[in-house]
């Protein structure tokens, strides 16, 4: 099929668009000379008459009038604005160039007495230019924005400023064309904003069906996050893809612009209401301290940094053991330090947990008084294929710290838990819950440092986690793969878990075990649902084989549970903070631990995984494997046959949680 031709008007405001400015500027001073020499002799027909324009004083007025005419309106910026983007400044400059020409020029009318009726003539005057100055731009401006005549037609979500703005702005873009608006506030409805007839969102459905919108960008840019949840829950049933523009902080900063539209976060879709911080909470470790953070680089240890950096301590350590996770992190925080005035010395260190002679030397050679432990190896199927390194990451890098930060006269140790140690079925929950019964024996036997441990579920778009992986697949055209069809987890932003931790800190008298309220769960197959559709595709399965993306269920991974919990035990209470409770739970005395951790370290040295699972086992109440030894390594020095008979020994276990 040929392509279609362009029409000779698209033609030509290709080839006016193309012009250079000088040009451009050329014109417009043409064009205004004639239109005022129009405007000079109509105000002198309406003023006094046909029969006294075909005079030597008309012909004296008219070059009066345009020589005054262009000086004014290049002082009042008529041909230094753009045209296609002038809006309510237009009205304002060809005002202000109308009058102030009126005023000049009926001035020398009356002087030289050049017409009959000079008042007349100069009040006719300052009404036609304004017409003409004003319509003759705004007609081209229509005319100039007409470029893509086949404009996407998009529904506006939202009715106020921020849905005034988009449409505005989307009125002069070459993408998309507003057709709708769509508000809860039933004032609002049957109403025109910039010329958009605002509906009920009950008429969604039939709006999307009779403009034949594929998009609707959600303008609610002061909204509440329970209320944009429950917005996008209702569009994620259309098949339309749904983008936001940014929320209000952002745009108050100037970060962002109203026509910065987006795709919908999963934040917006999973998050709820920040509870405000208590100030006082925020500060007491932080602010005027020396503070590290372990893991400095990874997705809590990083926003750890960033919300840490705003409450102004002296210094800020940063652990990390990756180079290129430092290097980023550090120029970042930089960056923060700057905008903010701040005085806060950056360190970045290179460093190991696990290697307990630096971790010693960097806290005594900056004095550290508060550190939160954030690097641990996070993986749930990773872990399992390297079982050794997760007991010497997770285990003996936070015991070596904490013997450090003893040594040291650290003031405070905050470990960032998981809720996998509950009741773990994997190495890694199983390392995550030795490390606490770590600084809880030491707690006892050190009472001069404050340790404390902060327990909470998955976080929003961290690494490793389901939501940047649903996004890439469902970019790439599919499948979206989930483990099992009633897996559920909860959920939290990363920015409310990094600073509910920093409050949960500063509460701890020793050896504490806090837990973050990690609200409602979420079915991930729900939220695999949600993201396909909220993009604008359709869930591909039986009941709708031509759609656009399919859902593979693959089976639990390794170690894998279909439920997470936060408390081992009922004993929980509560906390000044509505969303940080305090878990008061058994754990084991420093003398007895210790030759548990004796015990590992030699099953580790030793390369024994199987002793070494063993130990876990003995050491963490609840330990129990839903899966044989899964390290790589093991399986390929034992062989398949070794695997299959260590499966065989969990096998009972696992029919018996369900999994």
């Amino acid at each position: 099929m040929a392509e279609e031709r362009p029409s000779l008007a698209q033609q030509f405001r290709t080839v006016v668009l193309d012009l250079p400015r000088a040009h451009k500027q050329a014109a417009m001073i043409l064009s205004d000379v004639a239109g005022i020499v129009l405007c000079v002799w109509g105000a002198g027909w309406l003023a006094t008459g046909a029969r006294t324009l075909a005079t030597v004083e008309m012909f004296l007025l008219t070059i009066v009038t345009v020589v005054v005419t262009v000086p004014i309106a290049w002082h009042e910026g008529l041909y230094r604005s753009i045209i296609r983007y002038m809006g309510a400044d237009l009205f304002v400059a060809g005002s202000k160039t109308a009058l102030s020409v009126s005023a000049v020029v009926g001035f020398l009318v009356y002087a030289g007495d050049l017409v009959a009726a000079p008042f007349r003539w100069a009040i006719t005057f300052s009404a036609l230019s304004l017409i003409y100055i004003v319509g003759s731009r705004f007609a081209a401006r229509v005319f100039l924005n007409r470029r893509n005549l086949q404009r996407e037609p998009v529904i506006i979500y939202g009715a106020g400023e921020g849905g005034a703005r988009l449409a505005a702005s989307l009125r002069g873009s070459d993408d998309f064309l507003p057709v709708a608006m769509v508000d809860d506030n039933i004032l609002l409805h049957g109403k025109r904003v910039q010329g958009v007839e605002v509906y009920s969102p009950t008429h969604i459905e039939r709006l999307i069906q009779d403009t034949g919108a594929t998009r609707v960008l959600l303008a609610m840019p002061s909204a509440s996050r329970r209320t944009r949840r429950q917005v996008l829950e209702r569009l994620s049933d259309f098949p339309v893809h749904v983008q936001t523009i940014p929320e209000i902080s952002d745009l108050v900063t100037g970060r962002a612009r109203v026509d910065d539209i987006r795709d919908v976060e999963v934040e917006d879709l999973l998050g709820r209401d920040a509870v405000p911080p208590d100030p006082k909470l925020l500060r007491a470790s932080v602010s005027g301290k020396r503070v590290m953070v372990t893991g400095a680089g990874g997705s809590i240890g990083a926003e750890l940094c960033r919300q840490i950096l705003h409450l102004q301590p002296k210094t800020l350590v940063l652990y990390e053991i990756s180079e290129f996770a430092l290097y980023k992190i550090d120029k970042e925080l930089r960056g923060i330090v700057e905008s903010l005035d701040s005085d806060c010395e950056i360190i970045p260190l290179i460093g190991s947990v696990d290697e307990f002679d630096r971790a010693r030397e960097v806290l005594e050679a900056f004095q550290v008084n508060t550190v939160y432990h954030a690097a641990a190896y996070k993986h749930i199927p990773l872990v399992e294929h390297n079982l050794l390194e997760g007991i010497s990451n997770n285990v003996f890098g936070t015991l070596h710290l904490a013997r450090a930060a003893i040594e040291a006269g650290v003031d405070t140790f905050v470990l960032i838990s998981t809720d996998k140690a509950v009741g773990p079925t994997s190495v890694m929950g199983a390392t995550k819950r030795f490390a606490e019964l770590i600084l809880q024996a030491l707690q006892n036997e050190h009472p001069s440092i404050c340790f404390s441990m902060v327990r909470f579920g998955n976080v929003l778009a961290s690494s490793g986690s389901v939501v940047p992986l649903f996004r890439e697949q469902i970019r790439r055209g599919g499948p979206v793969t989930v483990t099992h069809r009633e897996i559920i987890r909860y959920f939290m932003t990363i920015p409310e878990a990094a600073q509910l931790v920093i409050q949960a800190g500063a509460m701890a008298k020793g050896g504490d075990v806090f837990v973050l309220d990690m609200g409602e769960p979420v079915k991930i197959r729900d939220l695999a649902r949600r993201m396909i559709n909220l993009m604008g595709l359709t869930v591909r399965d039986e009941n709708n084989p031509d759609g656009d993306i399919a859902i593979k269920y693959t089976g639990l991974r390794p170690a894998e549970k279909l439920f997470e919990e936060l408390l081992i035990g009922t004993d929980v209470s509560g906390t000044s903070h509505p969303r940080i409770m305090q878990a008061n739970e058994h754990h084991i005395p420093y003398d007895e631990l210790l030759p548990l951790l004796e015990e590992l370290q030699v099953a580790t040295a030793n390369r024994d995984r199987q002793h070494a699972r063993e130990v876990l086992k003995k050491a963490v109440a609840g330990y129990e494997p839903l899966n044989g030894i899964d390290d790589l390594v093991w399986k390929k020095q034992h062989g398949d046959a070794a695997a299959a008979k260590e499966a065989d020994k969990v096998i009972d276990i696992t029919h018996r949680r369900g999994a």
